[in-house]
């Protein structure tokens, strides 16, 4: 389906149009449009270590140059340097539209996250600003994303029942409490991650949500998130395969025959991401075609 049948969406009933400056942030960004990630790029900024929340197929490491998946980078960096290397970065590369915090570990539980945003959006306003989080502070920290000019929103969700939640989490951290598994853990999460997405739709930022296929765990919410997804106002909904790692080392991913299957079945109800590369925490370049962050070539 192509982008254009996405300029309006049906919410609670009412047709909701994007606008033009909506429109340029989707069509300018690799993630939320195909055509756009064959001639846009993005750079992640490595600033946010520390995380509030321990999935079981999370695995965070550094160092890692050779690996290309979500929660590693080469080198931790702070606000200051983050901005340097943009200055750099878009200095060789205009293509570079896209400036993302995706961790490695959830930038929302990272105050240089937001010092960095602040010191991007002030020297670089044009550039359009992104963060990826589990959703957990996503309500507590908005006002602050969008003080700062953050315009995309990325959250994984990848349950609506607390109890299959409860399978895939082995604890939160929240307001100082830790949440060992459990329904109330689940509860928790699903609530701040839909009230997140609900306050971001309000704010007029785009909201892409990630949801991770495991099989045998969530098979039966995947659907049920992309409709109710649907309903809030998310604009594309990423379905990505397990990597079998971590406590779920002894799961077996989807095959790419039953995620097309899922994406098929989500469709009718939102705008489904096709072309992920499920991106490092310091990815920088057109998804697919990364430079090397350390050496400035192009990985193949």
């Amino acid at each position: 389906m192509a982008d254009e049948s996405y300029r309006e969406s049906e919410v609670d009933g009412t047709i909701v149009k994007w606008d033009p400056d909506q429109m340029r942030k989707i069509q300018e960004h690799p993630c939320y449009s195909e055509k756009a990630s064959h001639t846009f790029g993005r750079a992640h900024l490595p600033v946010a270590p520390k995380c509030n929340v321990q999935c079981n197929y999370c695995v965070r490491k550094f160092d890692c140059v050779n690996e290309s998946r979500p929660g590693v980078t080469s080198e931790i960096l702070n606000p200051e340097q983050a901005l340097q290397k943009i200055r750099d970065i878009v200095a060789e590369h205009p293509y570079i539209k896209v400036v993302g915090i995706a961790g490695p570990g959830d930038p929302l539980y990272n105050e240089a996250t937001f010092e960095t945003f602040r010191l991007i959006h002030e020297n670089f306003p044009d550039l359009i600003l992104c963060v990826s989080t589990n959703g957990l502070l996503l309500p507590d920290k908005i006002d602050l994303l969008e003080k700062y000019g953050v315009s995309n929103i990325t959250v994984t969700m990848n349950a609506l029942d607390p109890d299959v939640a409860a399978q895939i989490y082995q604890f939160i951290n929240y307001q100082g409490k830790r949440y060992d598994s459990g329904r109330e853990m689940g509860e928790l999460l699903i609530e701040k991650q839909l009230e997140g997405i609900r306050l971001a739709v309000e704010r007029k930022m785009l909201v892409k949500v990630n949801t991770v296929y495991i099989p045998g765990v969530n098979d039966s919410q995947i659907l049920e998130i992309a409709k109710k997804i649907s309903s809030m106002g998310v604009y594309i909904h990423n379905i990505i395969p397990l990597i079998a790692q971590a406590k779920f080392a002894h799961l077996k991913p989807p095959t790419m025959e039953e995620k097309l299957a899922m994406q098929e079945l989500c469709k009718p109800y939102v705008k489904q991401m096709s072309h992920c590369q499920r991106c490092r925490a310091d990815a920088v370049g057109c998804l697919g075609k990364d430079i090397n962050p350390c050496t400035g070539h192009k990985s193949e």
